[in-house]
């Protein structure tokens, strides 16, 4: 690639010849000499700089209005992650079925293990690659468990994923769903705990797995009741039992963990909303779980012993983004009333949910953006150093002055 430096020189601008030629010549070499001695100039910023870290939260099965279907918040998560050195998000936000997308600077991690982390229980430690478990449910049909250990194969032949070894549970896990009356977000539970973290056990000390991806049998939906989502309205009707799933293996074994329902395809319909396509284009939800999962940090406890060198604390977390109803969550809770360091809380108004947590209803000190673009700006604005605030018209007021107090037996008083 060619640089060309024009200079204008007044009275004779088109003249390129003689001394004028070679004095652009020289000015050229002095920037390509400035630039061989200083290295490029982000990257000299970026020296004097801690990474700056944010958290993207949308919950799951709660009928969030971007981030409720099937991976329509993942193109939110590739914006942040253009502008922030780390984004920490998890699979509701980063799974679009059989679409994923690569984001080398995000890190995937499990709601349960998100909470922890928030509250200073447990540090992110990032990795090059986990060996991945795939455990599928005993009550998975023939057909359909040979159609989806041929996705396994095909993800460790074409994208080169750690899926080492399968299992299948000792009994059908038998799951069930349902929508809590009183929330009116999808939850729901499974039969037979105990036989999935069985074979969670045997492939963590017989396998010497990391990860774990769980492929559960769901029941098959009536159209009529999906209907709604595929519209994309109302909630997802899986996601909240897959939350419980994820939950169970990840505060039992502190390890990586997702999970993929197994279902049979629906009906082709010719109305269909592009949120929630992603589902409908395959019979498999595995994919995106394969790959989140081979590279997720893995949950260092802090009373473990280990040394926390080298892990990501919630006190490096600069920024959190979250639907502007949705703030009610163990994590987001943690993070808002941290004693010793407190990020900055993004409540996006367009997003939102059947909950009702507010940040003025909770007592959170938010700011409020209008949707994820204005996020966004937030997000730049923070990490330049640069009061959001400042960005808006009539944003800054007047500096306040400090009113007369004690101060160690005397009084203190500053005044601009």
């Amino acid at each position: 690639m060619s640089i060309h430096l024009c200079v204008s020189f007044p009275g004779h601008e088109r003249v390129l010849g003689g001394r004028r030629h070679s004095f652009l010549e020289k000015t050229s070499a002095s920037l390509n000499q400035w630039r061989i001695s200083c290295g490029s100039f982000p990257s000299s910023i970026t020296n004097f700089r801690r990474p700056y870290t944010s958290v993207m939260v949308v919950p799951t099965g709660v009928g969030a209005s971007i981030g409720g279907f099937a991976g329509d918040a993942l193109p939110v998560a590739r914006t942040i992650a253009s502008v922030v050195d780390c984004l920490i998000s998890h699979p509701n936000v980063l799974n679009a079925a059989m679409l994923y997308w690569p984001l080398p600077n995000v890190l995937y991690v499990e709601g349960h293990a998100l909470d922890r982390f928030a509250q200073g229980s447990w540090a992110l430690q990032p990795v090059h690659r986990n060996k991945v478990g795939l455990v599928l449910d005993a009550g998975i049909e023939e057909e359909l468990r040979i159609r989806h250990l041929q996705v396994a194969d095909a993800t460790r032949a074409s994208l080169g994923l750690p899926v080492v070894e399968y299992i299948v549970t000792d009994t059908p896990l038998q799951v069930e769903k349902w929508v809590d009356p009183r929330s009116g977000q999808s939850t729901g539970r499974i039969q037979h705990p105990d036989s999935l973290l069985r074979a969670v056990h045997t492939l963590v000390n017989h396998s010497q797995v990391n990860a774990i991806a769980v492929l559960g049998r769901f029941p098959d939906d009536d159209v009529e009741e999906m209907e709604d989502y595929r519209q994309g309205k109302g909630i997802d009707l899986l996601a909240g039992v897959e939350a419980v799933i994820s939950h169970l293996i990840v505060k039992e074994f502190q390890i990586p963990c997702a999970h993929a329902p197994a279902l049979s395809p629906l009906p082709l319909t010719l109305s269909l909303c592009p949120r929630s396509a992603a589902e409908e284009i395959g019979y498999t939800f595995l994919p995106c779980v394969l790959a989140g999962l081979s590279n997720a940090p893995q949950y260092v406890a802090k009373d473990s012993g280990t040394s926390n060198q080298g892990c990501i604390l919630a006190s490096d977390v600069d920024s959190v983004v979250i639907p502007i109803d949705a703030c009610g969550g163990e994590g987001i809770l943690a993070f808002a009333r941290g004693l010793r360091h407190k990020p900055l809380i993004i409540a996006v108004e367009e997003n939102q949910t059947v909950l009702d947590d507010t940040p003025d209803k909770l007592g959170i000190k938010a700011v409020k953006a209008s949707n994820y673009w204005e996020a966004v700006g937030i997000i730049a604005a923070h990490k330049a150093g640069v009061d959001p605030n400042s960005l808006r018209r009539n944003g800054i007021n007047n500096i306040r002055s400090f009113s007369a107090s004690h101060c160690n037996g005397y009084i203190a008083s500053n005044s601009v």
